[in-house]
C-alpha cells in the first residue's frame, strides 16, 4: 500500500470511529450532561429508532424518511417514559438509573417477544469504491457527514433558539425560570425527548448496516457512555473533542491489531483521561477559559 492510499485508509478507519462515537453519545450527552439524568435505557432508543426505520423501509418508504420515522418514533417513546416516569426522579440520581434500567430489560424482552430474535435489514446503500487494493463503504463517508450536521444542529438549536435558551435557563436556574413563566416542565420533557430522539436517529442510520436484533443497543452504549464521561457535563466542549481523542485511538489500534485490541485501547485510554481530568476535557477547557 503506498502513502496515500495509507493515509486514506487512516482517515477512514478514524471517520468510521468518530462517527460511530459521537452519534452513539450525542443523545446520551444531552440527557446526562444536561439534564443530570443518567440514561441506562439509551440503547434500546437507539434499538427502537433502527426497527421503525427498518420497518418503514421495508414498507415502501424512502430511506432518509424512514430514519426520520426511527428518530420520531423514539422521541415520542422518550417524551411518554419522562412524563409516565423520569419527570417524578429528578435529583434522585440512584432512583433514575433504577427505574432506566428496568425501562431497559422491559424494553429488550418485550421486542423479543413480540417481533422475536431477529428482523431482516434493508442492505446498506450507495455501494463501495476502491483505493490501493481496498474496498471501502461510501455509506460510512455519509455516516461521518451526518455526525457532524448532527453536532453542528444542536449547537445551532441550543446557542440560536428561543428553545435553546429556555432549556439552558431551565436546567442551569429552574426556579428562576419558572419566575420568569417558562414552563420548565415542558421543557425538560422536550429536552429529554431530544435526546430520545437522537438515539433513535443514532439506530436510523445504523440500522442498514446491522443485523438487528433486540439486544443491539448494547453495541452502542458502551461508546456512548464512555464518550460522555471523558467528555464531561458540557454537551459542546465535551462530546465532540472526546470523540476525536477516542476516534485516534481506537482507530490507530484496530488498523494495528484488529477490532478487539481497537476496543482494549479505546477503554484504557478513558481509564488514563478521567485519572487526569477527572471533569473530563469539558472541564479541563472550562478550568482554562476561566
Amino acid at each position: 500500500m503506498d502513502a496515500g492510499s495509507f493515509a486514506f485508509a487512516a482517515l477512514y478507519q478514524f471517520g468510521d470511529a468518530f462517527a460511530f462515537l459521537v452519534l452513539a453519545a450525542c443523545g446520551l450527552a444531552v440527557i446526562f450532561g444536561m439534564m443530570g439524568v443518567i440514561n441506562l435505557a439509551h440503547g434500546e432508543f437507539i434499538m427502537c429508532g433502527a426497527y421503525v426505520t427498518v420497518a418503514t423501509a421495508r414498507a415502501g418508504l424512502p430511506l432518509p424518511l424512514a430514519i426520520a420515522a426511527g428518530a420520531l418514533a423514539a422521541g415520542i417513546v422518550g417524551l411518554i417514559i419522562e412524563v409516565l416516569v423520569i419527570r417524578h426522579l429528578y435529583d434522585r440520581p440512584l432512583d433514575t438509573i433504577v427505574a432506566t434500567w428496568g425501562i431497559s430489560l422491559i424494553a429488550t424482552q418485550g421486542t423479543l417477544i413480540v417481533l422475536g430474535s431477529t428482523m431482516p435489514g434493508i442492505g446498506t446503500p450507495f455501494g463501495s469504491f476502491e483505493m490501493g487494493g481496498y474496498s471501502y463503504s461510501v455509506y460510512r463517508i455519509v455516516l461521518f457527514v451526518a455526525a457532524i450536521s448532527v453536532f453542528a444542529g444542536l449547537y445551532a438549536l441550543f446557542n440560536w433558539t428561543r428553545f435553546g435558551v429556555m432549556a439552558r435557563a431551565t436546567i442551569q436556574v429552574p426556579h428562576m425560570a419558572a419566575a420568569l413563566g417558562i414552563d420548565t416542565r415542558l421543557i425538560y420533557g422536550l429536552t429529554f425527548a431530544l435526546g430520545a430522539g437522537l438515539a433513535g436517529l443514532t439506530g436510523g442510520l445504523y440500522a442498514p448496516t446491522m443485523t438487528l436484533v433486540p439486544t443491539m443497543g448494547t453495541t452502542f452504549i458502551m461508546e456512548a457512555f464512555v464518550t460522555v464521561v471523558v467528555g464531561g457535563a458540557d454537551v459542546f466542549l465535551g462530546t465532540a473533542p472526546a470523540g476525536v481523542v477516542l476516534a485516534v485511538v481506537k482507530a490507530a489500534m484496530t488498523s494495528w491489531k484488529g477490532q478487539l485490541f481497537g476496543q482494549i485501547a479505546l477503554l484504557i485510554a478513558v481509564i488514563i483521561v478521567i485519572r487526569v481530568l477527572p471533569k473530563g476535557i469539558s472541564g479541563f477547557l472550562l478550568r482554562e477559559r476561566a
